[in-house]
Order: C-alpha cells, then sequence, then structure tokens
C-alpha cells in the first residue's frame, strides 16, 4: 500500500516519548531520593504520589522528564504516569513561581469576599489565573474550598493558611512576596518555597529550624463533630434541631 502524501511520515505505535533524561549527577540524586520513597510501600507504584512531588521539588513543576523519570522507576508507562499527574491540581505541568497564592472562591470564601480578592489581585500582579509574574517569582490561581471556612476568605501561599483576608491584606502580603520580605502565615509551619514545599511532600523531613514544632489547628466550628467523638461536654447548637422553639416556653 503506498501512502498518500499527507500521511507520508506517519508511523503506527506509540511514539518515543521526546523527554531528555535529568543530567547525570541529578539522576543519581533524584534515584537515591526516590529509593528511599520507594522503600516505605509493599507496592513500588504506591509511591507515584511522593515521587511526582520529588520531581516538582526538583524543577518546580512536572515535566515530561520528571514523568519519564517516575515512569522509569517504578515500572510504569508514562501514559500511566501522566494519567495521575493531571489528575492532581497539586502538580503543575509548566513551570510556575516560587510562591504559590491560592484564593479560594468556593461558596463561602466567595461570599466573604474571596471573590474581590481574586479580581483584585490579578489586577495588582497583572496576571490572570494560573498565571506567573514575570520575574517568577508568584503564580496566582483560584482554588476550590481549603477546608477552613471557620476563618473565610482564606488565601493560600504554597499550601499554608492566611486567614480572614481582605483585597488590602492579600495585596499587602503579595507585595512583600514581590519583595523578597519574611511573609508568616497565620497559623502553620513557616513559609517556604514551592520545591521546599514540594520535597516535604514527597516524605521529607522539614529540617528549618522550629517548623516542625510549629502548629495550627481548625476552627471551632470545623472541630464540633471531633468533640462529640470524643464523648466531651455538649456544645452550643448553632442551629436548632428541627421543630424546637428558639423562644422560652416553646412560643
Amino acid at each position: 500500500m503506498t501512502a498518500s502524501p499527507q500521511n507520508r511520515g506517519v508511523q503506527l505505535g506509540m511514539p518515543q516519548l521526546p523527554a531528555p533524561d535529568f543530567p547525570a549527577e541529578v539522576r543519581a540524586r533524584l534515584d537515591a531520593d526516590a529509593a528511599e520513597v520507594v522503600a516505605r510501600y509493599p507496592d513500588s507504584r504506591s509511591a507515584l504520589l511522593p515521587l511526582l512531588h520529588l520531581c516538582q521539588s526538583e524543577e518546580g513543576y512536572v515535566s515530561k522528564t520528571g514523568i519519564r523519570f517516575c515512569a522509569e522507576t517504578l515500572g510504569l508507562t508514562t501514559a500511566e504516569v501522566t494519567a495521575v499527574a493531571t489528575f492532581y491540581t497539586m502538580y503543575r505541568r509548566r513551570p510556575s513561581g516560587d510562591y504559590q497564592v491560592g484564593v479560594c472562591t468556593n461558596t463561602l470564601c466567595a461570599v466573604m469576599g474571596g471573590d474581590a480578592i481574586f479580581e483584585e489581585l490579578k489586577e495588582h500582579l497583572g496576571v490572570g489565573n494560573n498565571e506567573t509574574t514575570p520575574d517568577g517569582k508568584v503564580t496566582l490561581e483560584h482554588i476550590e474550598c481549603n477546608a477552613a471556612c471557620d476563618y473565610a476568605p482564606v488565601v493560600m501561599v504554597n499550601w499554608e493558611f492566611f486567614d480572614n483576608q481582605t483585597p488590602e491584606s492579600a495585596k499587602a502580603m503579595v507585595d512583600d512576596l514581590l519583595a523578597g520580605r519574611e511573609v508568616s502565615p497565620t497559623r502553620g509551619a513557616p513559609l517556604c518555597t514551592y520545591k521546599e514545599t514540594a520535597r516535604i511532600l514527597a516524605g521529607f523531613p522539614d529540617e528549618r529550624a522550629g517548623a516542625v514544632e510549629a502548629t495550627g489547628g481548625a476552627g471551632p466550628a470545623s472541630l464540633i463533630g471531633l468533640r462529640i467523638a470524643r464523648g466531651e461536654p455538649p456544645h452550643t447548637p448553632i442551629v436548632h434541631p428541627r421543630g424546637e422553639s428558639t423562644t422560652e416556653g416553646g412560643e
């Protein structure tokens, strides 16, 4: 069969992934780290999520080279790795900033001011959703529910909480990030770069002084179910049971 002019050069089958390997010294270091991660699991493929974070700690996102590395390390196809990397929003598919500024625009945060914060940050930074400032420091994105509704509206920077934000406080925070000034989350560990955060998410210890001791819990409304499960004293109902009057004497 003679190929038609428009089909000449077309090859059937899976093409070779157009991705170079990491440089030799980087590959050796990642191989050692990956071996430590894989050893934690009875089935090596279970290590895929932390290995994707490990790749992000090297490049700041999951590149085709990172996908190749995970596939070769775990005996998977690049398609299998790509399916996972594109499913979870915590894995970046293109270069991004040192600081991922995520504004919650889910229902409660949006009503409390999250939408206004996001719109003002877009104008203030001169970027759109999932875009990065020209200096490579800040990537802005809207995200769905930070599980911190008690403190709405909430902004997260590299997955650390900045609670009860306003457009003014959020703009001041990103200005500090751009200027290289120290920025402290409302609660939780001190802020670090996205690559450093990715290595922690890969399961490696945070060796910064005081980082492990830093803590921050959920708000009281979020903890009510846990307290009831522990048998702690009853709390004051936020919503009265259906049919029960809220006035004295049942009036």
